[in-house]
């Protein structure tokens, strides 16, 4: 049998927007021309079609096999995820009331998703990266099932869902980095950036139906264990997508060793060597602790809106979400340097905005916005990452991409909240959005490779 991904049928091409080239039989007994159309009348219908079919999200990466079911597997376990993360904190406080043991279970995520996401992303090159995968999958997957059955047998051990999270943290933090370096080894140079816009879209769309979830299971009898095992069967598809990969032996193909420190160290200094991924990484840090303002949300809500913190919760997903449907386009511009200050500076510039006013649908429509900035920055700062360094790097730069965005929006809830308790809230929700929208301009500006800085596309 024939196959038509790597054999496409041989048909003649024509300049891009051209008219379709007729038959000699056409040509020679043409139909009447008072029978076609007027061309003003279908150029502009044409034209619009073309706008939308460049403007949707680019699903090519899923006509390839083993990135579809990568996809499928992302777009379900997520929510199942993203489900748990709210449980696990209502269950603390239910256990213990005491906000201080629901503060601990942010930092047992933390500090396993900063070690295990560095070293994973080590270890990542030396080893198949399938099996790593595989592994931290089913990590992931057993310790949603140990939270279930804690829950089932009414345990009621804080210190227990707290050594679970920390395991599953860091199961999570390995398979994030090993996923980020599979990604370019499974579709073509061209269709990393859809790629990336089909992951993000789905992570946005879980972040929305995975609260939503959780917050219908947990007021059910037995609601904590119905949440986990929601999470371990949903997950389940995300392991068998990961069963089903190909093998992807490490790029040293066993040479390198069992990976130590002095691996992570050099992936850390590849970084420094590079100006376009420092700065890739430096926009990223600037973003989420000069401009992150979910901080600030329940002393607007309070103080401004008056209680309506839920819509500002989901605004910026909701923006994200439908920026991510819209994405097509993303992966057809080469300067993705320049894209990438510029959709920094828009989000900045959006949550600036939305701090200065008291109007919340105003505020909402302005965080949507800035959710849409952050997707598109989030897919360039992952396609110029994946492209950008050698396939024997790329799981050690994807632990460090891990650590970057599990802990930026820590630092940034940290900057604001500081800032909040001395100066009025518009100040520490506006100021630093701004400064944060000047430096990533002044500094893009300053590091030329990083500006000029231009990509493969998928033409």
């Amino acid at each position: 049998m024939v196959d038509l991904v790597s054999h496409p049928p041989q048909v003649p091409l024509q300049p891009a927007g051209s008219e379709p080239v007729s038959s000699a039989a056409d040509a020679s007994h043409g139909a009447d021309p008072g029978d076609a159309p007027p061309p003003g009348r279908t150029r502009p219908v044409g034209r619009v079609r073309t706008l939308l079919s460049r403007s949707v999200a680019d699903t090519r990466p899923l006509s390839i096999p083993a990135f579809r079911r990568t996809f499928v597997g992302q777009s379900v376990s997520v929510v199942g995820l993203m489900a748990s993360s709210v449980a696990v904190p209502v269950e603390l406080y239910a256990l213990t009331h005491s906000s201080a043991v629901v503060g601990v279970s942010g930092l047992a995520a933390l500090v396993p998703t900063v070690v295990f996401g560095l070293y994973g992303g080590a270890v990542a090159d030396a080893v198949d990266r399938r099996k790593l995968y595989l592994g931290s999958c089913s990590l992931t997957w057993i310790v949603s099932l140990a939270l279930m059955l804690q829950s089932l047998l009414h345990v009621r051990s804080p210190a227990l869902i707290l050594i679970l999270v920390a395991v599953q943290s860091g199961g999570f933090a390995v398979s994030s980095s090993v996923r980020g370096a599979i990604v370019p080894r499974l579709v073509p140079a061209g269709q990393i950036s859809a790629a990336n816009g089909l992951l993000y879209s789905v992570g946005n769309l879980g972040q929305v139906l995975g609260p939503l979830l959780a917050g219908v299971l947990i007021g059910l009898p037995g609601g904590f264990a119905l949440v986990y095992g929601a999470d371990a069967l949903l997950f389940t598809v995300a392991l068998y997508a990961a069963f089903r990969l190909p093998r992807l032996p490490s790029p040293s193909g066993g040479s390198a060793g069992f990976p130590g420190l002095r691996s992570v160290a050099d992936g850390l200094l590849f970084i420094t060597r590079h100006p376009v991924l420092l700065m890739s990484f430096l926009v990223d840090v600037a973003a989420m602790v000069l401009a992150a303002p979910e901080a600030l949300f329940p002393q607007a809500a309070a103080e401004r809106f008056h209680g309506g913190v839920g819509p500002l919760y989901s605004a910026i997903a909701a923006g994200a979400l439908v920026a991510g449907l819209l994405s097509g386009w993303i992966g057809r511009v080469r300067r993705q340097g320049v894209a990438l200050t510029a959709a920094v500076m828009v989000w900045a510039t959006a949550i600036a905005a939305a701090g200065l006013t008291r109007t919340l649908w105003a505020a909402i429509a302005l965080l949507a916005l800035a959710g849409a900035a952050d997707l598109v920055s989030a897919v360039y700062r992952q396609t110029i990452l994946q492209s950008y360094v050698p396939d024997h790097l790329r799981g050690r730069l994807q632990g460090v991409h891990t650590v970057v965005v599990a802990g930026g929006p820590r630092l940034g809830d940290l900057r604001a909240g500081t800032m909040a308790a001395v100066v009025p809230l518009t100040l520490a929700w506006s100021a630093s959005a701004f400064v944060c929208a000047a430096l990533v301009l002044a500094a893009a500006l300053a590091v030329r490779p990083f500006w000029r800085y231009r990509a493969e596309t998928a033409g």
